[in-house]
Parts: C-alpha cells; sequence; structure tokens
C-alpha cells in the first residue's frame, strides 16, 4: 500500500440534485481529458451510493502535485448535497480515517496557495471552491451535514429536487 498523508474532498462541479451524474459520467468526463480513467478514488453519488473509481493502492489525478500519497473522494454537485450523501461521506471519511489515522482531512481548495503569507488560506486566496463547503466547519460540527440552505439539497415528496 502506498503512503497516505491526505484525504481531500472535491465536488463534479455538476448540477446540484442531478442523479443522472454518476460514476460512469465523471469517468468520461476524465477521458475526454486523456485520462485513463476517472481520476477520484470514490464518487458520492446523489443517492449516497458511493463508488469506487480508482483502487486505493492506485495513484489518483485530482490535486496536482499531491496525487502520490492522497485519496480523492468527489461529492455529485457543486454546493448542495443530499442528506444521503453527507451520510455517505461522513462514514467513508470515517472509515478512511481509521485507515489513515495521520492523514489530514481536507478539501481541494485548501491546496490554493496562501497568496499574503500569513499561514490561512482565506476565500479571496481560493483557486477553487471546491467542494462548495468548508471541509474544517464539517469536520469540527462532527462531521454533520452542514443544514445551511447553500449546503442542502432537499428532495420534495415526488424526489424532484427543491432547492
Amino acid at each position: 500500500m502506498r503512503e497516505i498523508n491526505s484525504i481531500v474532498i472535491h465536488c463534479a462541479a455538476s448540477k446540484n440534485g442531478d442523479g443522472s451524474v454518476t460514476l460512469e459520467t465523471v469517468d468520461g468526463w476524465h477521458k475526454a481529458k486523456g485520462w485513463r480513467k476517472v481520476g477520484y478514488h470514490y464518487i458520492i453519488q446523489v443517492d449516497g451510493v458511493v463508488r469506487v473509481g480508482r483502487l486505493l493502492e492506485e495513484i489518483g489525478a485530482h490535486v496536482q502535485g499531491s496525487n502520490a500519497k492522497s485519496i480523492g473522494i468527489c461529492m455529485i454537485g457543486t454546493d448542495r448535497f443530499a442528506p444521503e450523501q453527507w451520510d455517505a461521506l461522513r462514514g467513508l471519511v470515517q472509515d478512511l480515517a481509521g485507515q489513515f489515522p495521520n492523514a489530514a482531512i481536507l478539501g481541494h481548495r485548501d491546496y490554493s496557495p496562501d497568496l499574503d503569507g500569513d499561514g490561512l488560506i482565506e476565500p479571496w486566496e481560493w483557486f477553487k471552491l471546491c467542494p462548495g463547503f468548508d471541509v474544517a466547519a464539517w469536520r469540527l460540527s462532527g462531521m454533520d451535514p452542514l443544514w445551511d440552505p447553500k449546503h442542502l439539497f432537499v428532495k420534495g415528496a415526488a424526489g424532484e429536487p427543491i432547492v
């Protein structure tokens, strides 16, 4: 097994609540870029199903310059996620953190450069918004869903999205 020092959470930058976006969709996007297969190790679909992209033994393609020692998790959507996705993310991250207890748990945007050199990566310094929520705040919440309406995708009685 390769050394793992970080677990990185991403978003697919797809329409929130679009259940038609799956592992196969993201795999197609990545192959269109010339990659051999999907760059993430895990995809969390809108229904909360966790799909395996790359095996943990494989180096991912999700954070340029940091792939060799990281695991990539991608949430389908951009900034509003279904309760099932939040539950799946919590379970997956807890499992991975148990396997790799020294790994940092970060969002893709946490890899942005510290432009002013103050030791903090502030919103104005982000080169990406991915994963559409603050991973540190999510962890501090006990990995509970972020119930702020801007982070929650809710389904109506007939299963249609309410955003």
